[in-house]
């Protein structure tokens, strides 16, 4: 029964307005480039537990880049994985979603059930451990960073910008927190237009939503569209996230 109930709260959250409770849900859309067809940045969280195969192999097999944003958590438990995504430097790209999957949000609330940093020091603190535990496996140091639940507090967006960082938004919910059936994720990803940024999850191979993002990403390709990483395009981010 609780877990019933925790998830109709999770997704009647989903439905309020970004701007609920004074927070931001950043928007992101790459920038039109004359002649270059449709286009569409894949970003998917890996905020804990395990790796959905399904999704990465789908990406593998189908040579679909995407930009993957780890938790330290996720790090720690999912090494195999990591060193596929190492593997493939050409498809994907890895970038910051925190320390501990802490909301980055500067006054103390909770966000889809989890305590929010509450303080300044505390959203950097937990960007810094992100960026920490991503070089301490050998990667790149991060430029992007998605806090947990991908809203914020507008001045928490300033403080992680001074740290010379992009905040990282999105056009397109793909998943709904990986809480969507499989044949609704499929929907939203196929139904992705140029310029959209995708959010959608890496790390629930339990749940169904897994299965329908990879057909929705199979049904956008077969229709032309090209996938690129971040780092590989110009990007349009609101409330200061990109700016």
């Amino acid at each position: 029964m609780m877990v019933r109930i925790a998830l109709a709260a999770l997704l009647a959250m989903a439905s309020l307005p970004a701007s609920a409770g004074g927070l931001v849900e950043p928007r992101l859309h790459l920038r039109a480039v004359a002649a270059s067809g449709p286009r569409v940045a894949l970003t998917l969280d890996a905020c804990g537990g395990a790796t959905d195969g399904r999704v990465l192999s789908a990406l593998i097999d189908n040579r679909i880049p995407a930009t993957i944003f780890v938790t330290g958590i996720w790090l720690r438990r999912n090494r195999a994985a990591l060193d596929i995504l190492r593997a493939h430097p050409d498809l994907f790209q890895i970038e910051n979603h925190g320390g501990r999957h802490v909301p980055a949000i500067d006054v103390p609330m909770h966000v889809y059930g989890l305590r929010a940093a509450g303080t300044p020091g505390a959203v950097i603190a937990e960007v810094r451990a992100g960026a920490a535990g991503i070089v301490a496996a050998g990667i790149a140091e991060p430029r992007w960073f998605r806090g947990a639940t991908a809203r914020y507090s507008a001045s928490a967006v300033a403080e992680i910008r001074r740290l010379g960082v992009k905040v990282a938004g999105y056009s397109v919910n793909g998943d709904g927190g990986a809480l969507l059936g499989a044949a609704a994720v499929e929907r939203r990803i196929a139904a992705a237009r140029d310029g959209d940024v995708i959010l959608a999850h890496i790390n629930q191979p339990g749940r169904a939503a897994g299965a329908g993002l990879v057909r929705g990403l199979i049904r956008l390709k077969a229709s032309g569209v090209r996938f690129v990483r971040l780092k590989d395009a110009d990007e349009d981010g609101s409330d200061g996230t990109t700016q």
